[in-house]
């Protein structure tokens, strides 16, 4: 027997168990079924799952699902990411909490502890992963910094290296001060701040006459000025162009030069060089050949090169003494409030030093320009497609590709160098000495970018380099789902990279979904306080309703508002199709009822089957389109608003009746098909249901999808049903409005002018007395002198409820009139003061229009109750 209530938390962890046990998940090369491929998006190995990971894993999962019951040979290939950056600051803040620094540890000792954090987190990623139900083949799990995967991270650096892809070079580059890294575009944020703008004198150099005003926000960097630059049309400096000015604190001389860069409408239209800390100084810089001098190290400090009197401040107390000691010298001369966008580091958020560093580097544009033409030509598909513009618009503007990072975690870089004689060795593996002069080698201290090993998930995950059988069969993957913030660091990569070394794309779709934000639309985050934990609405609502939940709300493409109360409903729907089945089961009993006959189904019968195949054909679509809001909105639909609340309902009798051989059928029928196009979005209570249904085999998890079944589809009685259905509720308002005791049952009299409406009626009386518990529907030519009933209509049907009997008609009217009398006081009170011009004029227009709202409704009220009045005196 089964409980009244759905349990989840027994339920899903005994079928997550079974479905491990029986490998069920596994990929079949060997089947002959075509393949289906999807590589998980490696969650970071820096703690729990959040929200959003939910979203994404739930969508692939149902896809998985779907294909496999479809008949695919389905590899999910599920993994982690070792995400370099952002592990090490996670493992540093644990030992900060011991006064430990990993320097103090040394790199060997502090690799270990960051794989004893992975190996911990790790497993906790994994069986998060399982207990939402993620249908992967776990025993192919891969991770970014294993065996296999560092190997085929060498294979490309060297490729792209002789290639010509890859060189080392000092460039200006994004630096984080508190990482001591350097960090890409796409790793950092811009954010609005409250700064300021400082107008400050160049005076004329020694023998010359011509001095120039600046403008900057960042008066610090003066120190390492080597030129001041005006717009080449800019007729206020035409003559000082070519002229020699000083520094301000420095006595460095420089020269004023014209570069098309410059805004002359900015500021004084004239602005400092700073080649070694400002991105557009240092192409400057590099277009004019002019001196890079860097006056701000690695740790955010001045070096020496600022001079004596800064060295060694942090950058922001130099700020403070740089404007005292202009202000002391008469060269500051105006200081002004000025908002502005300045980049910040998305993991530590210290303000971004633009700093000149020795860096290795991807000559990206030859790869990007293959992978423009991927996505232009169809090879890969975006969903929803307006995204490819967005995928397009960087990528046509792209820069080279910053892949070393000054940390200890990650794939170190394959490169040697050699002090005797200055040689770079890049080889896969350790070389033992110098191949020109024999010397010894150190290998490079710095690793590379996660995204560059991320870049290759889709092929290294399947054993390349090797041509592995898996290789083989299961690449291009079929699709890939991933947040639109992630276009750029991880899709685009992976295309680059996929045609580079596999010469065909990485996935045929992929599908962007939004973000997931709190119920106002705002970014979570912890200081917020306005994150919701996964494991936390897993235990309260049950695992399928949060699922279902992610699913009904993930429109493509856009943002996901979510409030953990969303998933209570789907914890109420989940219940309601578990009590359905329960009805179904204690009337069907154990044994499997005889396959119906199309002779012996009622009208009931015909309509669920009619409305089980259009949802099939619905749900079926839409999954190919990936509307995946679509799909689960329909089964929702079809459960609660057509199985339970109509089907279930209109077969009772015939339970009752002790003759319900053919509906039974239609009732395990309908059930399995059900429970089958649900499993995708709601896998443990499917399964645990489909267990429970006589006949049932195997795993609803490995059952086949549902086929269309168009000898089903009925059009003509899913149109006389709408109308029943029309009717059913409508004398269900009509008796509730008069107040008739909901237990009692009462007498119906139907009017229809129209002879096909009037037929249905007629012969569907059976199956509409119990719904609105009649204990008599007549339908009759008309309705007689001087009745006294409720009255309603439906369609063209016209509604009569005999009242005698059913009320005190006298007691009813007076408590009618009473009501009807309150009301009317209320309404010309509103009115009245709606009549008022000065009301009317000086209230606010939403009070007004509120007043009106009010009015218009009480208006509706009074109308409806004397209709009612009316009834009962036997009026019209």
């Amino acid at each position: 027997m089964m409980d009244r209530e759905y349990q989840p938390a027994e339920v899903e962890q005994r079928w997550a168990e079974e479905w491990a046990k029986q490998g069920l998940f596994k990929a079949q090369p060997q089947s002959g079924r075509k393949p289906y491929c999807m590589v998980i998006p490696p969650p970071n190995v820096t703690g729990d799952l959040h929200i959003g990971h939910v979203l994404v894993y739930t969508l692939h999962d149902i896809v998985a699902r779907w294909r496999r019951m479809e008949g695919r040979d389905v590899l999910w290939l599920p993994g982690t990411d070792h995400a370099g950056i952002a592990t090490q600051m996670v493992v540093e803040r644990e030992l900060a909490k011991s006064n430990v620094t990993r320097q103090q540890l040394g790199r060997v000792e502090f690799e270990k502890r960051v794989w004893e954090w992975k190996e911990k987190y790790g497993g906790r990623i994994t069986d998060a992963l399982r207990k939402l139900g993620s249908s992967c083949d776990w025993s192919r799990e891969r991770f970014t910094l294993d065996e296999g995967l560092s190997l085929a991270v060498r294979n490309v650096f060297v490729r792209l290296y002789e290639d010509g892809l890859i060189y080392r070079d000092r460039f200006i580059v994004n630096w984080d001060p508190i990482f001591h890294s350097a960090i890409s575009d796409l790793e950092t944020e811009h954010r609005e701040v409250e700064g300021k703008l400082y107008t400050v004198r160049y005076p004329a150099a020694a023998g010359g006459s011509t001095e120039i005003v600046v403008a900057t926000t960042r008066p610090e960097t003066m120190l390492g000025d080597t030129a001041v630059a005006v717009h080449p049309d800019d007729e206020r400096y035409r003559d000082a162009v070519g002229q020699r000015v000083s520094v301000p604190l420095t006595g460095r001389e420089v020269e004023i030069i014209a570069d098309d860069f410059v805004d002359p409408k900015f500021g004084t239209g004239a602005v400092k060089i700073t080649p070694a800390h400002d991105p557009n100084d240092f192409e400057a810089g590099r277009r004019n050949k002019l001196q890079e001098l860097v006056v701000i190290g690695e740790d955010g400090r001045m070096t020496e090169a600022a001079g004596e009197a800064y060295a060694g401040l942090d950058r922001f107390e130099a700020r403070e003494k740089v404007i005292a000691d202009l202000r002391k010298e008469g060269l500051l001369l105006d200081v002004k409030p000025h908002r502005h966008s300045v980049a910040h580091s998305q993991r530590s958020g210290a303000m971004i030093e633009p700093l000149l560093s020795t860096q290795w580097f991807v000559r990206v544009k030859p790869l990007a320009e293959q992978a423009i033409a991927a996505i232009e030509d169809g090879r890969t598909r975006f969903v929803p497609g307006n995204w490819s513009k967005t995928y397009f618009e960087w990528m046509r503007n792209i820069h080279d590709w910053c892949i070393s990072r000054q940390l200890w975690w990650g794939h170190r870089i394959p490169a040697w160098y050699c002090d005797a004689c200055e040689k770079v060795v890049v080889a896969e593996q350790t070389p033992e000495s110098c191949e020109s002069c024999g010397g010894a080698l150190r290998q490079e201290e710095d690793v590379l970018d996660t995204w560059f090993s991320s870049g290759l998930w889709p092929f290294s995950t399947l054993g390349w380099p090797e041509k592995t059988e898996d290789l083989e069969r299961y690449y291009p993957t079929d699709l890939l789902i991933t947040g639109h913030d992630i276009i750029f660091f991880w899709v685009a990569r992976m295309v680059m990279m996929g045609l580079k070394f596999m010469d065909d794309v990485p996935f045929r779709d992929v599908y962007i979904h939004g973000l997931v934000r709190d119920e106002h639309g705002e970014k979570m985050s912890k200081s917020k306080g306005n994150t919701i934990v996964p494991a936390e609405v897993q235990e309260r609502y049950g695992t399928d309703a949060v699922r279902f939940t992610m699913a009904i709300l993930a429109a493509p493409g856009n943002d996901i508002p979510l409030a953990p109360e969303r998933m209570e409903g789907y914890r109420a729907f989940a219940n309601k199709l578990w009590n359905a089945t329960r009805f179904a089961l204690m009337k069907i009993g154990d044994e499997t009822p005889k396959p119906w006959r199309e002779e012996d189904l009622s009208f009931a019968d015909r309509w669920i089957l009619s409305r089980v195949e259009a949802t099939q054909v619905q749900v079926t679509q839409a999954m190919e389109r990936y509307r995946f809001d679509h799909a689960a909105d329909a089964l929702y639909h079809f459960v609660w608003h057509q199985f339970c609340d109509w089907y279930i309902e209109m077969v009772k009798p015939e339970f009752q009746g002790g003759s319900a051989g053919t509906a039974a059928a239609v009732l395990l029928d309908v059930l399995s098909r059900l429970l089958r196009l649900l499993h995708p979005f709601m896998p443990f209570l499917t399964e645990e249901l489909w267990h429970k249904l006589p006949g049932s085999e195997s795993y609803i998890a490995v059952a086949p999808w549902p086929e269309s079944n168009e000898a089903w589809g009925d059009a003509k009685i899913e149109g006389e049903m709408e109308l029943l259905q029309e009717l059913v509720v409508r004398i269900r308002n009509v008796r509730s409005a008069s107040n008739i005791d909901p237990g009692k049952r009462i007498r119906v009299l139907l009017h229809c002018d129209d002879p096909a409406e009037r037929l249905l009626v007629e012969t569907q009386t059976g199956l509409l007395s119990p719904l609105v518990r009649a204990e008599e529907i007549q339908v009759v030519e008309k309705f007689p002198d001087g009745l006294v009933a409720a009255k309603g209509v439906a369609g063209k049907v016209q509604i009569a409820l005999p009242l005698e009997g059913l009320l005190d008609l006298d007691a009813e009217r007076a408590r009618l009139e009473r009501e009807v009398e309150k009301l009317r006081k209320d309404l010309a009170g509103r009115t009245k003061r709606l009549e008022n011009a000065s009301f009317v004029e000086k209230a606010p227009a939403e009070v007004v229009q509120k007043e009106r709202r009010v009015r218009d409704d009480l208006t509706e009220q009074v109308q409806r109750l004397e209709g009612q009045i009316a009834a009962l005196s036997g009026g019209d």
